[in-house]
């Protein structure tokens, strides 16, 4: 059996997750990234979203306290989110630099292209 489908078997038998346990786990995850995980957890959280308009006003208190709870888990893992995406573009210009895709001159490797004429008086 796969993780997914033992979630959803956890989550129709007993308590489902805290929503802090599923952020947590969707930053190891992707600090492992390990995707099928990740797209594991995506449904749970698509089923979550699914099932707040059939959610009676306790359900939805509880839900707002586990918001709140996981704030902090929330701004971790967008912040691991965002440097994974910064590695990946990084990772995509040295492939496509490397198949030949991207030609760099010397200033733009080094970051820097001079603009003045260099005399100091401009």
């Amino acid at each position: 059996m796969n993780r997914g489908a033992e979630m959803s078997m956890s989550l129709a038998h007993c308590r489902p997750p805290e929503l802090k346990e599923l952020v947590a786990e969707a930053s190891h995850a992707l600090a492992r990234l390990d995707s099928g995980r990740l797209e594991e957890l995506a449904l749970s959280c698509q089923a979550l979203n699914r099932d707040l308009e059939h959610r009676d006003a306790a359900e939805q208190a509880e839900f707002v306290r586990q918001t709140r709870e996981a704030a902090g888990d929330m701004a971790v893992f967008a912040r691991v989110l965002e440097a994974t995406r910064a590695n990946l573009s990084v990772m995509r210009r040295l492939r496509d630099l490397r198949a030949g895709r991207i030609d760099y001159g010397e200033a733009q490797v080094r970051g820097w292209a001079e603009t003045e004429s260099g005399h100091g008086n401009n």
